[in-house]
């Protein structure tokens, strides 16, 4: 019996893209903007490029060993997974439906000037994902993860998490 053929790159890429963060499960790696590239090294291995969110990120191992997972279960068992520092991860790379999931999930997303336009300068704070409300200030830079921040709303008087802009 032949081994079914390995999974075409694109496939491989959407996958991966769907695995859940581990610091954040209510958004997926694809909507979060980390996984780049996924093509055919010049040995002809499969490759998955993976920005992480900052140097040092906790969460690296976890995310390596799933999408080790993903290339093993899709046919590509000597797949590799490379870091790629350059360009640095940004909250511009956060998608739109990450930025809702977050939202939803009560994380204020960062908020990122339109594209090729003026960087937005808002009048007041993060908005609130409680109520709404620009009338919010940090309350402690540490937070529930390494690149959360905790803010505070003085108009519903609930703390927040907020994906903290890089």
């Amino acid at each position: 019996m032949t081994a079914p053929a390995p999974a075409p790159a694109g496939e491989v890429r959407e996958r991966v893209a769907a695995l859940p963060d581990p610091e954040l499960p209510v958004i997926t790696l694809g909507d979060l903007g980390v996984v780049g590239p996924v093509a055919p090294g010049a040995d002809g291995v499969l490759e998955v490029e993976i920005t992480p969110t900052y140097l040092g990120c906790p969460a690296l191992p976890e995310i390596t060993a799933a999408v080790r997972e993903v290339l093993a279960a899709c046919g590509h068992p000597d797949g590799r997974v490379r870091q790629v520092l350059s360009p640095p991860w940004t909250t511009d790379r956060v998608t739109p439906e990450g930025r809702r999931k977050l939202a939803a999930h009560g994380i204020a997303p960062p908020v990122s000037p339109a594209p090729g336009g003026p960087v937005p300068v808002p009048l007041g704070g993060v908005p609130c994902p409680h109520c709404g409300s620009r009338a919010t200030r940090p309350h402690s830079v540490f937070g529930p993860s390494r690149c959360q921040s905790v803010l505070w709303c003085t108009a519903c008087r609930e703390p927040f998490p907020h994906l903290t802009a890089l």
